[in-house]
């Protein structure tokens, strides 16, 4: 977690203060449990509750010994608590700590990234309906193809981001469960009504079969949720990336007062918002790699998932976090320029209507292999010589007789290719 790209909020989740204060919560709420069973004696259990608390100094200094974390911690609640603390872990093991935990930890650190995306959906739903009607040229293979409008792009950002957050949203039900289950999960030292319990006051599900662990498809899941989102982050950031680019300029993040584009250069302006979000989408799809591998474990348990998920818990989910905040400003912030929109989209002197004069020949009785030609020998002379495509169909008589100059000079209207725009916003926006 660099501090650079470090929000406050995410990173409090991952702190070992946070840690160890859900650790300290899921010992309790098992002695209640335990104490409500007759396991353990009731009056225990407010001394536990109100002495309960830990040193994380201490905790280092104690495992730096024992070299294990779970018992550290205890050592040091123990000495807070005194001879009741005996009773604390009864019949549990450390993953039931670790495990429950790091779900609390990625259910809190889900409902961070919702919020995220419910702040960038709002922003793309404003910028949109601001550019629905603002023409600008629709692009395939980078190439001009057919007009459509800026707020058309938005909103297929807004309707790929509000599936990701219906992916969090799974993902985050798929991950709030709790194991406390024992050694091999099977339950032998400790009653499964103490598992549904703890889960219950933690806002979690008890995990159906845990063995030692909670099975690792479920922190699957939610790492390849927050990886998708990541992609998704970085096509906005790649298109808004080529609409700055200097010879098509058609929309560019703002450049704020004070702000230097080059060390070298004064004229400079950069796309650097988007191309930290490009280097980030990178960073959090690679932590999904090890959250796959993750998955496949020795029998009823081992530790090869345990380093790995100490890294990519944190780092994925503070990485995502800042991301989309900062996504959430070069959206609220761009500059969109509708002038160059439509000087682009003149560039190529009428050819994006080639497909209507197309259909318009198959229409009036043409083969589609002879109107192919007919347009294609047109459009041609457009890209080698420089010519208008309107004029050149005007010219030729096998499209003049087919079609007349009236129905091809009808054929180059913008309005043709925008009129099922409403339609489109419909579906996304809603009525």
């Amino acid at each position: 977690m660099i501090p650079r790209y470090t929000r406050p909020g995410m990173a409090k989740i991952w702190e070992p203060e946070n840690r160890f204060r859900i650790w300290l919560e899921i010992e309790t709420l098992a002695c209640e449990a335990q104490a409500q069973l007759g396991v353990i004696p009731k009056e225990v259990v407010p001394v536990i509750r109100e002495k309960g608390n830990f040193d994380i100094e201490r905790i280092d200094a104690i495992e730096a010994e024992v070299k294990h974390d779970v018992i550290a911690f205890l050592t040091s609640v123990a000495e807070y608590v005194g001879p009741e603390a005996r009773f604390i872990h009864q019949g549990m093991t450390s993953s039931d700590v670790l495990d429950t935990c790091l779900s609390v930890q990625l259910v809190q650190a889900a409902d961070e990234l919702l919020a995220d995306l419910d702040m960038i959906l709002e922003s793309i739903k404003v910028r949109a309906y601001e550019h629905k009607d603002t023409v600008c040229m629709g692009r395939s293979h980078g190439i001009h193809a057919e007009p459509v409008t800026f707020g058309l792009k938005l909103a297929t950002w807004y309707a790929e981001m509000d599936r990701n957050r219906t992916r969090l949203r799974a993902a985050r039900e798929g991950i709030a469960t709790g194991a406390i289950s024992g050694a091999v999960g099977t339950f032998a030292n400790i009653n499964p009504f103490v598992e549904e319990y703890v889960c219950e006051k933690m806002g979690l599900k008890p995990e159906p079969v845990s063995t030692q662990v909670i099975p690792r498809d479920r922190h699957a899941e939610y790492f390849c949720a927050l990886a998708i989102i990541a992609s998704s982050m970085e096509r906005i950031a790649i298109e808004v990336r080529h609409l700055q680019r200097t010879e098509v300029l058609e929309a560019e993040e703002q450049f704020t007062k004070g702000q230097k584009g080059s060390s070298a250069m004064p004229h400079k302006r950069n796309p650097i918002l988007s191309e930290n979000l490009t280097g980030q989408a990178r960073y959090v799809r690679a932590q999904c790699i090890p959250a796959l591998e993750n998955v496949a474990l020795w029998h009823e348990r081992d530790i090869s998932h345990s380093s790995v998920e100490r890294y990519i818990g944190p780092d994925a989910t503070v990485a995502l976090d800042f991301s989309l905040r900062r996504l959430n400003g070069l959206i609220r912030n761009l500059v969109v320029y509708p002038e160059n929109m439509l000087r682009n989209l003149n560039q190529m002197k009428g050819l994006v209507f080639s497909q209507k004069i197309l259909l318009d020949l198959t229409q009036s009785g043409v083969s589609r292999e002879n109107a192919y030609r007919l347009v294609q020998k047109n459009a041609m002379k457009v890209w080698e010589e420089g010519k208008d495509f309107q004029t050149e169909l005007l010219a030729d008589p096998e499209v003049v007789g087919a079609l007349g100059e009236t129905k091809i000079r009808e054929s180059f209207d913008l309005s043709y290719h925008l009129k099922h725009v409403d339609t489109i916003f419909k579906r996304v926006f809603g009525a």
